[in-house]
């Protein structure tokens, strides 16, 4: 196509550049080309594999556990995945205070064992998998959304302070463009625990978390 300018009775004439729009293929290619690491989808987590098209990006991370943490304590929750933590302490919206148990019992053995039966108990497919005096890890098929992995759910036992830290989060998280939030857990994670601590009897450190609006 051209386009004519006229000035001062000369005619000067130019190409019109046209810019096309990257194909589905080029899309894939640059998106798979930026590193997980490095990509907003999975910004303040670990251990991830991303799986990337045109309409939505699948973050799965699996190194959040508090066994890849030097200093022994639970990991927080990056605002790109679903779930609380209490340790969670620097995003309001994935933060959830500590439980005390001395609505049952001043024995923290007593109290343990109350919490590892009513975790059993929870259903949805729940399956503990590292259990000590102190520590314990279940891990529960993602409800929300449907069929993805797995959500890690994590107790500390504190005895000297008669309370348990917790973090309950779901694996993967996926992106829908342009969306920068994450598809919502509907608070799956959070109802799981608020069900496990109701079953106990105990009562919250602080204020209770509300769960996210978010789709």
């Amino acid at each position: 196509m051209l386009h004519q300018i006229v000035a001062a009775a000369t005619t000067v004439t130019f190409p019109t550049a046209t810019l096309a729009e990257p194909s589905t293929q080029q899309q894939q290619q640059q998106a798979q080309n930026i590193p997980t690491n490095k990509a907003p989808t999975s910004a303040g987590r670990r251990g991830c594999q991303t799986d990337t098209n045109p309409s939505r990006t699948v973050v799965t991370c699996t190194q959040e556990l508090r066994k890849y943490n030097p200093d022994g304590r639970l990991s927080s929750v990056s605002a790109t995945a679903n779930g609380v933590s209490t340790s969670a302490v620097r995003n309001p919206s994935r933060f959830s205070p500590p439980w005390s148990y001395l609505t049952e019992t001043s024995d923290s053995k007593v109290a343990w064992n109350s919490l590892v039966k009513a975790v059993s108990a929870v259903g949805g497919g729940v399956e503990i998998v590292e259990l000590t005096d102190e520590y314990l890890h279940a891990t529960v098929p993602t409800e929300f959304p449907a069929g993805l992995t797995y959500d890690d759910i994590e107790f500390v036992l504190r005895p000297d302070d008669n309370i348990v830290l917790y973090r309950s989060v779901s694996r993967t998280s996926v992106f829908v463009y342009p969306l920068t939030q994450p598809v919502s857990d509907k608070n799956s994670n959070l109802k799981r625990l608020e069900k496990i601590r109701d079953r106990l009897g105990w009562v919250e450190m602080g204020l209770a978390q509300t769960g996210s609006e978010r789709i």
